[in-house]
């Protein structure tokens, strides 16, 4: 067995590897980027090496320098995780040419499955069902677009070289082929450096259906059954769960046969994944069910499989790796029950899903699911990496149950001030054809503004907040001083910011006189949304807009200032602009009066709860 493993990784999947070659005895070495240095998966190995700048073309992906950390510390073998170098044959020849032992397959089978044309090529002969569609080397538009013509509308253009939902056209009709078949060379050229397409017969219902498979160098490969990932954002997996709802017997074991075919075809050792596309206008069947590509690596969603199989999968690549053969054989494997797996982002719903970067200062996640994650309270989204914060992850009896404790974990979330997905990932839990298993890939879209935006809190929601907050007993001699003020209203806002970077306003919350201060206090809706609330307290530059003072409803940069001091200014008049998490905020005067204090210089970063603009009433 290993003795000691460098994770050549970042994150949630560091920190899962990490765990399970703990449980083994297996001492772990973690690389880290500026970025990372205190990152969680960090903190976690047993020692870490620094590999660079923030950058990961600085750093997790430059081989020879997580190669050389391997060398400085002894680790006898390197684990690749997902993304980065996971798929890279020439690091994983580089890996074994040093003489540290891989954990992945074979540098040839990388190869075989990386170009998606060959490795169609070598499914066809392997006996594993196809798409429709042209593989050919001829590449003129002249050729592709008598292919297509022959194919049939809808088609979808592929390059030869992608991945991760870059690359790929779809053509509803022959007068846009020339136009998208230009626009996705230039996109394949770009992210792969090769603009070789191939030609897919588009599938108008389509499933997404994955088939775990497992490989060792004794020629065992092992099926772990099927996944289902269907629910997608711009080809993104969103929610994945097992197995596939709508799977009978017999589809499920003609699709796991042939992604064994699969993986034998190309001599395959370790952790795969077989994708197919299924078409699903009359149900899964196994002659609508084709080959779409192979991931050689361990996949983000492995958790469903491990809950509904009862087996670690990080674990069966290490024993792999170690020369021993698989843990299970094909009949000592069966399903249990149904698993789900969300996938928690920063990032904005309500603006386009757009990543939102910062600190953690709160963070709680659902005690009663699985949590798969690489950040804790106190750290950061970091703007280089992938924004995903968790993996949620849930096991039940039976779908239903499975989508109900998805439900009530992703409406446990809280996150501040980074924005997340959760609310949207709860409001597919509550979707009819979701819960019907009636879903395909186009789902989230044709959902629309159904899916990413929240409805708005209700003014007596926040009023019932407010008035709690106000209500709270009091822990100080200026604080028992409820309802006094002289020479203003006795009556001030609460103002909340909402996840999506909206302002709303709660009047009639009863002030709180005496020092200038300003009680915050976070919290959440049922949906994954949270807000932060500020008690205006006293007469001083802290107070509210009915007191004249204007605060930065949250971190961010001021991008205008449109007054001076002793400026005068009307009700209403923009004041200040903040942009927010990719937003702009206008500050505006509550009242008729003048600039008696100004804080706020464009350009300049600004902290939440920061006096921009006081303004006096005019008498």
């Amino acid at each position: 067995m290993i003795a000691s493993l460098l994770i050549a990784n970042r994150g949630e999947i560091a920190c899962r590897i990490i765990r399970t070659a703990r449980a083994m005895g297996i001492h772990t070495v973690a690389v880290f980027s500026d970025a990372d240095a205190n990152a969680l998966h960090v903190r976690q190995a047993d020692e870490a090496v620094h590999i660079g700048p923030s950058a990961a073309r600085e750093s997790y992906l430059v081989g020879d320098k997580i190669i050389a950390a391997a060398l400085e510390t002894g680790a006898e073998a390197i684990h690749p995780g997902y993304g980065f170098l996971s798929e890279n044959a020439d690091f994983a020849q580089a890996v074994l040419g040093a003489g540290l032992i891989w954990v992945g397959p074979y540098p040839d089978s990388i190869r075989a499955m990386g170009l998606k044309d060959a490795a169609k090529a070598r499914m066809i002969a392997a006996g594993v069902p196809v798409t429709p569609g042209y593989l050919g080397e001829d590449q003129s538009p002249e050729r592709l677009r008598a292919e297509a013509d022959a194919i049939g509308y809808p088609v979808l253009i592929k390059a030869v070289a992608g991945g991760g939902g870059k690359g790929m056209r779809r053509v509803d009709d022959a007068a846009q082929f020339a136009d998208l078949l230009q626009s996705c060379q230039r996109e394949a050229a770009s992210s792969f450096g090769d603009d070789r397409v191939l030609l897919e017969k588009y599938i108008l219902s389509p499933r997404h259906i994955e088939v775990q498979v497992f490989g060792d160098s004794h020629g065992n490969v092992v099926h772990l059954f099927e996944r289902d990932c269907s629910l997608q954002r711009r080809h993104q997996k969103v929610i994945e769960e097992a197995p596939a709802p709508g799977m009978d017997e017999a589809t499920r074991e003609a699709i796991c046969a042939a992604a064994v075919r699969a993986a034998k075809a190309v001599d395959y050792v370790g952790a795969g994944t077989i994708e197919f596309i299924a078409d699903a206008s009359e149900g899964l069947r196994a002659d609508r069910i084709w080959f779409m590509e192979m991931n050689t690596r361990l996949q983000v969603e492995h958790p469903v499989t491990e809950e509904i199989t009862g087996q670690d999968l990080v674990e069966w690549q290490l024993r792999v790796a170690s020369g021993e053969p698989l843990p299970r054989r094909q009949d000592e494997l069966s399903i249990t029950g149904w698993a789900m797996e969300a996938r928690l982002y920063a990032e904005n719903p309500a603006t386009g899903f757009l990543p939102s970067t910062g600190p953690l200062e709160h963070l709680r996640l659902p005690e009663a699911a699985r949590i798969e994650t690489g950040v804790g309270q106190g750290g950061s989204v970091s703007p280089f990496y992938d924004p995903m914060i968790a993996k949620i992850v849930v096991h039940e009896a039976d779908r239903i149950d499975a989508i109900e404790a998805l439900w009530d974990a992703t409406t446990d979330v809280e996150v501040w001030p980074v924005r997340t997905n959760a609310g949207f990932l709860a409001r597919i839990c509550g979707d009819e054809d979701f819960q019907c298993g009636n879903l395909d890939t186009g789902l989230i879209e044709r959902r629309g503004e159904a899916l990413t935006k929240a409805p708005e809190p209700q003014d007596d929601h926040l009023r019932d907040v407010a008035g709690a907050l106000a209500a709270r007993p009091a822990s100080g001699v200026w604080e028992a001083a409820i309802g006094f003020r002289a020479n203003a209203p006795a009556r001030s806002d609460i103002r909340i910011v909402d996840d999506a970077g909206t302002l709303y306003t709660v009047a009639d919350a009863t002030p709180h006189d005496g020092e200038p201060q300003e009680e915050v206090v976070s919290f959440f809706l049922g949906d994954g949304r949270g807000f932060r609330l500020h008690q205006p307290r006293g007469s001083g530059s802290a107070g509210a807009a009915a007191d004249g003072a204007l605060l930065a409803p949250m971190p961010g940069r001021i991008t205008a200032v449109e007054v001076v001091p002793g400026a005068t200014v009307t009700k209403g008049q923009r004041l200040v602009t903040l942009e927010a998490m990719k937003m702009e905020h206008s500050l505006v005067a509550p009242f008729e009066g003048t600039i008696a204090e100004l804080n706020a210089e464009p350009g300049s970063q600004v902290g939440e709860g920061t006096l921009l603009v006081k303004v006096e009433r005019t008498e």
